[in-house]
């Protein structure tokens, strides 16, 4: 089986490049390691990637035999959302820790009904897309701050049971309480 072990680090402009494959997934498969997966020949792959390594489209990565294989961002169920206060909207969703791609006057959000009808009493339009979704990296996506239970690194997350982090000693990091 095809492994695939590293993420090219140079823009894809950088040197001449020979895509050999292309590997299609949703954002949660792209931020998951350990993962068995098919290029979009069919070929079956294991993606191996350090933890914390999230693919993006448009990625490039090397496989095991040398071919280097471009990552692309699979249509997914979204929630696309137009509000006049947009801010606001972004605002409640950064507060659950929820994965948010913006754009120009909307956000999207994997498709979730809570959050649908959470979004729709702040006022918000929602209308449901099927698209590729590529949410934003995050104040902490630099390096020096990973977090390994469901919900950090990209994942929702709900402060039900509220825990600390000793290892956030940082400014700007906190929980509430």
């Amino acid at each position: 089986m095809l492994v695939i072990k590293a993420k090219l680090k140079i823009p894809r402009t950088a040197y001449k490049l020979e895509v050999r494959g292309t590997l299609k997934l949703p954002f949660e498969a792209r931020q998951t390691g350990g993962l068995k997966a098919r290029l979009t020949s069919g070929e079956e792959v294991e993606v191996m990637l350090p933890r914390g390594e999230i693919l993006r489209g448009g990625d490039f990565v090397t496989a095991s035999d040398g071919r280097v294989i471009e990552v692309v961002a699979g249509p997914e169920r979204l929630l696309h959302i137009e509000s006049k206060a947009l801010a606001m909207v972004a605002y409640h969703l950064g507060d659950r820790h929820v994965p948010v791609q913006v754009g120009e006057e909307f956000l999207r959000i994997v498709e979730d009904h809570a959050l649908e009808q959470m979004v729709r009493t702040l006022g918000a339009h929602v209308t449901h897309v099927e698209a590729p979704f590529e949410p934003e990296a995050g104040a902490h996506a630099a390096g020096h701050h990973q977090h390994d239970e469901k919900g950090h690194g990209g994942k929702r997350h709900d402060h039900v049971d509220d825990h600390d982090h000793e290892h956030c000693d940082h400014p700007g990091h906190h929980h509430h309480k």
